[in-house]
């Protein structure tokens, strides 16, 4: 093995279009048995903080989290056809997939906050899920904080394909939260700017790749080759 690359999901690879925030109301209410009175804050955490974080501001006792995650996919499944319609792969996800899926010894999959179920649904929604091997990939539901999630994912490319310690991984993300999750982990990271954060911001956060999207693919492959080479 020459290379790991971890995406993430969320204004990396798609958009949306404020169906997640409806998946986090749409739980929460089904759990607290009202509506919150305000959108869910996403921007990089996990849904362990997310739905935490709802609960806290609402006064509500949290549930225990298989109730929660359960809540969570229901919601994520039913508004699968409404993401389709909504939401759209953002420009170059696909033929960034499609190129380090076709690299022999590179392993590709996701460091997310999603719970795996609405993961798959989000890159089901658009096609994308097959070109990842998802049994490796790192979710919500593994820590509360993203850091935490990559020594998961890391263990789990290292059982399933055998990687040493040594083999390079790569976050790809949007948030200052990924670059941290790289950073704090002896992890690479190339940084997007296909969400919130402007390339200024996520440079300040301490990128060193900073794109503005993917759709440039021979450049991202060539930063993934110089990672690799290291």
């Amino acid at each position: 093995m020459q290379l790991s690359v971890l995406w993430d999901i969320d204004h990396t690879l798609i958009d949306n279009a404020g169906v997640s925030k409806e998946i986090y109301s749409a739980a929460f209410t089904a759990l607290a048995g009202f509506a919150p009175t305000g959108p869910a804050r996403t921007e990089g955490r996990t849904d362990r903080l997310i739905m935490r974080e709802l609960f806290v501001r609402h006064d509500v006792p949290e549930p225990e989290w298989g109730r929660i995650q359960d809540a969570l996919a229901h919601a994520g499944q039913e508004r699968f056809a409404e993401l389709r319609v909504r939401g759209t792969a953002l420009p170059g996800a696909c033929d960034a997939l499609k190129c380090v899926a076709e690299r022999e010894g590179w392993v590709s999959s996701v460091l997310t906050g999603n719970i795996a179920a609405n993961a798959k649904v989000k890159l089901a929604a658009f096609g994308l899920d097959s070109l990842l091997d998802l049994s490796v990939g790192a979710y919500g539901a593994d820590g509360v904080q993203r850091p935490d999630l990559v020594a998961v994912a890391r263990e789990r490319i290292r059982r399933a394909y055998g990687a040493g310690r040594d083999v390079p991984v790569v976050l790809v993300g949007d948030t200052p939260r990924d670059v941290e999750a790289a950073l704090s982990t002896g992890s690479h990271v190339v940084a997007v700017a296909s969400g919130i954060h402007s390339q200024e911001e996520l440079a300040a956060a301490g990128a060193v790749i900073v794109l503005p999207d993917l759709s440039d693919t021979a450049r991202l492959m060539s930063h993934f080759e110089g990672i690799a080479a290291r």
